[in-house]
């Protein structure tokens, strides 16, 4: 027996999963051995459970892959500037998917200026930047978060 998103769940293929009030997942990140790998993992299989994934039926392909690379980026700067992350929220709505990533450094990023793409490392935030449709930082008590958010509806490919 095959199936395609909706088929079990008396929903339309490729119809968003997420409730009209959202859904939220947490990783906790702290300690975890390889946190970009499962931050990456733990990612593809929330953007799949919403139907967000690649495999969707009429979900961007690029979409998916940014929201997954721009996770990467952020998961790997906690580690290298911030002492490494404490957790991953991904925070889904019928019109915007929101990542935040929190870290034990209150220190806010900043993309580094100017850029030179010829020379290794310092182009984390330049990905974020231009693949996401906002992102911003905010203290908290115990450091920081970096948020980014993509919207559901964009306009596609070469339009």
């Amino acid at each position: 027996m095959t199936t395609s998103p909706g088929t079990l769940d008396d929903g339309r293929p490729g119809e968003s999963r997420i409730p009209p009030d959202g859904q939220r997942r947490r990783l906790l990140l702290a300690g975890l051995p390889k946190p970009v790998a499962h931050a990456r993992a733990f990612t593809a299989e929330a953007l799949d459970d919403w139907c967000w994934s690649a495999d969707s039926y009429g979900v961007d392909r690029d979409l998916t892959q940014d929201v997954v690379l721009v996770v990467a980026e952020l998961v790997a700067n906690a580690m290298l500037h911030a002492g490494g992350p404490l957790e991953l929220v991904l925070d889904a709505s019928p019109s915007r998917l929101r990542i935040e990533v929190s870290d034990g450094d209150a220190s806010l990023p900043a993309p580094r200026r100017p850029h030179r793409p010829a020379q290794p490392g310092g182009h984390g935030l330049l990905i974020v930047q231009r693949t996401s449709d906002r992102w911003g930082a905010e203290r908290h008590a115990r450091g920081k978060t970096v948020w980014v958010e993509f919207d559901a509806a964009r306009p596609a490919p070469g339009r």
